[in-house]
């Protein structure tokens, strides 16, 4: 152990004397270093942030049913699920195109309109500036790095105010086709139920009556004394006997026809709801402000770093060259 200690101790001063000999050469090359990296460092375009922070909301439809999202309420916060979705919205080319649009980012990034690559150059530029994050808390924070600090705000704040605009997008394509189903067959039960009235009424102007009523008519023809009565009576029950059974049957059709009408405005008025309500999806907890300090770069950590590995790879390649002409030596 003592011996490893030593041969550990003699390598250290070794070395220390080497740096030392060669001080001069590891000098002008670290300072060469340090000087060309604050060039670069000063020569670099300044990019401010602007930060957005939101929370996504835990239910995107007004219930209609007890039912439905009993855990979830408009006043409730998402939770981990909901906040992955929103960064799945947010990350998608939905908001992407709109952003770059509005912006006009293909200029603003100087990207050739006409190049082979633009699209690759574009998503790359994207999101070298541009980054959704999920927080500790379960909000998401939009992050945006623009060389224009009042850019980079307006960038944030309208990713924010598109979260709204392209999940209702998304649910509007499920939506809607299904209330359109809802509404055709609601306005078929409607049809149906009109159809039997119809055929009720045609039979009650003929004298046809509710069964109910029907059994008073055999009662009335018997206690009459009056023969035009009875004659009148007895066409009527005559009528009766005839078409009673059917105007049973549609009675009967009739009032199914209106509990299922009542029972389906359920799923109707849901369905109109989920297809022309547009909610807010999400809490704003913070909207992005002009940045009054640049993000970066930070110069005095890219000069320290690029001096400290000038430093290191210098002393590493004067001890291989010392290796070297040992090695050529021998």
């Amino acid at each position: 152990m003592s011996n490893q200690q030593e041969g550990l101790k003699n390598a250290s001063k070794g070395l220390i004397q080497f740096i030392w000999i060669n001080r001069k050469k590891l000098l002008v090359f670290t300072a060469s270093a340090a000087v060309l990296s604050g060039v670069i460092a000063f020569l670099m375009t300044p990019l401010y942030l602007s930060t957005a922070i939101v929370f996504p909301a835990a239910t995107s439809s007004v219930s209609f049913s007890e039912q439905r999202n009993a855990k979830a309420a408009a006043m409730d916060f998402g939770e981990e699920e909901q906040a992955e979705q929103l960064v799945q919205i947010l990350q998608s080319s939905r908001i992407r195109d709109k952003v770059v649009s509005e912006f006009q980012l293909m200029k603003h990034y100087d990207i050739d309109l006409k190049g082979a690559n633009k699209q690759f150059k574009l998503n790359e530029a994207y999101n070298n500036h541009i980054s959704f994050n999920r927080t500790r808390f379960g909000s998401i924070r939009i992050d945006v790095l623009d060389e224009n600090p009042e850019l980079a705000a307006k960038i944030a704040n309208k990713i924010v105010d598109l979260i709204d605009t392209v999940k209702n997008e998304m649910i509007g394509e499920r939506t809607i086709p299904a209330f359109k189903v809802n509404e055709r067959k609601l306005a078929q039960m409607k049809r149906d139920r009109d159809a039997i009235l119809k055929k009720l009424d045609s039979l009650a102007d003929l004298g046809v009556i509710a069964l109910d009523v029907r059994s008073n008519l055999f009662q009335a023809y018997v206690d009459s004394k009056n023969p035009t009565d009875r004659a009148e009576l007895k066409k009527k029950i005559d009528i009766n006997m005839k078409y009673g059974a059917m105007y049973d049957g549609l009675e009967y059709m009739r009032n199914e026809k209106i509990v299922k009408i009542e029972d389906f405005n359920i799923s109707y008025e849901q369905a109109e709801s989920d297809a022309h309500a547009r909610f807010n999806h999400k809490f704003i907890v913070e909207r992005a402000v002009k940045a009054d300090k640049k993000e970066k770069p930070k110069r005095s950590v890219i000069i320290l770093v690029s001096t400290l590995a000038a430093f290191f790879i210098g002393l590493f390649s004067l001890l291989l060259w010392e290796k070297y002409k040992e090695l050529r030596d021998s």
